[in-house]
């Protein structure tokens, strides 16, 4: 015969009524969380989701900037859109674009961090000289590069002796304009770099200098591996800002296109048919063909860094 202890008696009855209060709890805090985000989902339906949707139905009509008397026109701009060359003309604009700035930006970015942090004097002040042209508006770089390119008052040539057309050429139109985008967004690859190469332990670098190892190897054989995650962050960054270029390019050329329309970007394109041809329906309908283009540029970014996370495992 078993006798059962006061003690346990009453623990039986206090782990039945226990048991129950951790769903209990985890469903109350769901719903504290709730409220918490409900301002971000507020405020990312209005001004994201929203707006995306209204451009949906915009594509679908031939709605002009009064708004008034739109009608359905189903896939007709979409189809428009993919047989008009001028749009083709700059999206290859666009691309080319992001096909220089992308490789220099981010060999930049990495020399001038290897230099900030291993230099002993000054650091602080090679960090701001690198970092500060970064946070200039867009419209003080681009009008600071409009007079360095000026042929006649500008520095470029006069210090380096040149006489190129930077500005009136089209075959130096949209390089001047990738100089100007490399001088002033390289701060932020230049930081991420640099916040990267501050977090790997010192130890690697002793003992493989201990084994032998001279500067270039160990910057093969531990820096670059071990950056190899914030390169593909910088790079895929990149691409998406360099595809969506449109400032420092319609501020260097006066809100033009510049010369026979060789620095027409994508984004400057789309601007152009909405609020200069009036025509809604249309712009919106590329606007919606560039969504899909950058949308698939940062999922394969997200396919690419998966494969490469399971790889490593």
């Amino acid at each position: 015969m078993t006798t059962t202890s006061p003690e346990t008696a009453l623990a039986a009855p206090r782990a039945r009524t226990a048991a129950p209060s951790t769903p209990v709890r985890r469903r109350q805090g769901l719903q504290h969380g709730g409220w918490f985000v409900a301002p971000f989902l507020t405020l990312f339906a209005l001004f994201v989701i929203w707006p995306l949707l209204r451009g949906v139905y915009l594509s679908l009509t031939d709605a002009n900037i009064s708004g008034e008397g739109a009608r359905f026109v189903g896939l007709d701009n979409y189809r428009e859109a993919l047989k008009d060359p001028l749009m083709w003309d700059a999206l290859g604009h666009s691309a080319y674009f992001t096909l220089l700035v992308v490789p220099c930006i981010t060999v930049l970015a990495f020399l001038l961090a290897m230099l900030a942090h291993h230099i002993e004097r000054g650091k602080w002040l090679w960090r701001l000289c690198f970092f500060m042209p970064f946070l200039l508006p867009s419209t003080v770089a681009g009008n600071l590069w409009q007079w360095l390119f000026n042929p006649g008052t500008g520095m470029i040539n006069h210090v380096f002796g040149i006489d190129t057309p930077w500005l009136s050429d089209t075959s130096y139109a949209l390089l001047a304009v990738v100089v100007c985008t490399l001088w002033w967004t390289v701060g932020f690859s230049f930081l991420l770099y640099l916040a990267a190469l501050q977090g790997i332990p010192a130890h690697l670098y002793e003992a493989a200098e201990l084994d032998g190892a001279n500067a270039w190897h160990r910057m093969v054989r531990i820096t670059l591996p071990l950056l190899r995650n914030i390169t593909g962050l910088v790079v895929a960054l990149q691409i998406l800002a360099s595809l969506q270029v449109f400032d420092q390019a319609v501020v260097m050329f006066d809100f033009t296109p510049g010369p026979e329309e060789s620095t027409r970007t994508f984004v400057q394109f789309t601007l152009e048919e909405g609020f200069t041809s009036y025509r809604v329906g249309y712009a919106s309908a590329i606007s919606i063909i560039f969504f899909v283009l950058i949308a698939a540029v940062a999922l394969a970014r997200m396919w690419l860094l998966r494969n490469r996370e399971e790889d490593g495992r």
